[in-house]
């Protein structure tokens, strides 16, 4: 996390400005001067001595009211500031800083800012997704401002929706992956992840799949982002979030998973397949629900087997790409997965027993064996799959070290 900075924290009217007061003690907890700044709505909600008390210094409520005659006191906060942090940003400020307009202490001192900005939404869903918000945010992205998405859940007005300050510690985060320079082991690197199950449509209402949560996946990618790769996560109906930062292709079918690899690994340098995709598919889809009648007492279904996308990508990869495969089986996990590597050419494999429900599909933990070309092997302890995630993106910086 960064320290040693100059951080211009904006408060503006929102109920959610008390989370601004934990943000503020995480700045200066990590070494960094918080000067706040407060517009007349946010004073409502919070008073300015609870953000001196955190940040031992003085809160800028009004322009015209200096400790020091000399110091213009809007242009002099923006001149020394490293990075600036709008958090709440209401709809009112955001359009205001979308237009131009400095009618008022934020609005003035945002405008006179060259440093970084970075502009946390809060408010209600309906305001958020008005049309005019969301132009007001694509013009401040366009002028090159950090622009944060607001959390989904309960709102202050009593349903649930878009609009909630995300967490001071997921807002902390956010600011240090887009201020500071990538950096890692996998910098310049295009890293492309699946992850998933994938959905076997028979009729508008059914579909085959399987029990897979993503969640490794989903690691693969969070440890290749945080060794400096661009990554790219080619997901099968997700139902967990992209971290900040990430690529995420959504998709349902092993089709539309195939055809976005294929796009994707043209110009990736690495591959890491850790989605489970259906081998098999119905062979005719119906446009109306499958009905069962009293004369119906089975059902046949007759299953086509889906292209292996592996071996369809194999013809096209390049000497200096890796593709990494993972091999989830119930019964003979390292017969199984030497096959594998094997028939499909692969540089690494990982093997896990997805019989064992501890290690297996939706938990938290894995116990993986890496299984590599030359038939070198690597066992795992049980641990979690982040850590497990994290180790294979060391094999793959060393890989490219080597």
């Amino acid at each position: 996390m960064f320290q040693n900075k100059n951080v211009a924290l904006f408060v503006t009217g929102s109920i959610a400005s008390y989370k601004s007061l934990t943000l503020a003690r995480l700045l200066v907890k990590n070494h960094n001067q918080v000067h706040v700044v407060m517009s007349d709505a946010a004073q409502q909600f919070v008073t300015p001595l609870a953000f001196q008390t955190v940040s031992k210094q003085h809160v800028l409520t009004n322009d015209f009211a200096s400790p020091d005659p000399a110091v213009i006191p809007h242009v002099y906060t923006a001149d020394h500031a490293d990075l600036a942090i709008v958090a709440p940003a209401s709809a009112n400020t955001i359009a205001k800083m979308a237009n131009g307009i400095a009618d008022n202490v934020v609005t003035s001192t945002l405008l006179t800012i060259t440093a970084p900005i970075f502009v946390i939404p809060a408010m209600n869903s309906h305001m958020f997704e008005n049309s005019a918000t969301q132009r007001n945010i694509e013009t401040l992205k366009q002028a090159g401002i950090h622009v944060m998405d607001p959390a989904a859940g309960f709102l202050a007005e009593g349903y649930s929706g878009r609009g909630r300050m995300p967490e001071p510690d997921e807002i902390l985060t956010y600011v240090n992956q887009h201020s500071q320079a990538p950096t890692g082991p996998l910098q310049g690197r295009k890293v492309v992840v699946t992850a998933g199950g994938t959905r076997e449509p028979l009729d508008p209402v059914r579909y085959l799949t399987n029990r897979s949560s993503g969640k490794m996946g989903f690691a693969v990618a969070k440890a290749a982002q945080r060794a400096g790769a661009d990554v790219t996560l080619i997901a099968a109906n997700p139902t967990l979030e992209a971290p900040e930062g990430i690529h995420l292709v959504k998709v349902q079918t092993a089709a539309e998973l195939l055809e976005a690899v294929q796009r994707e690994f043209s110009d990736a340098d690495v591959l890491v397949m850790a989605a489970a995709v259906a081998d098999y598919r119905p062979a005719e889809v119906v446009d109306h629900k499958i009905k069962k009648t009293a004369d119906n007492q089975t059902m046949s279904l007759k299953l086509v087997r889906n292209p292996d996308i592996i071996q369809t990508l194999a013809p096209t990869k390049r000497a200096n790409q890796l593709m990494i495969g993972f091999a989830a089986e119930t019964n003979d996990l390292i017969k199984n997965a030497k096959k594998k590597i094997q028939s499909k050419k692969l540089d690494l494999i990982v093997a896990n027993d997805v019989s064992q429900t501890s290690i297996g599909f939706n938990s938290d933990n894995n116990q993986v064996t890496f299984l590599f070309g030359d038939g070198r092997q690597v066992k795992t302890p049980v641990e979690s799959k982040q850590k497990v995630a994290d180790q294979l993106i060391e094999i793959v910086a060393e890989e490219f070290k080597s």
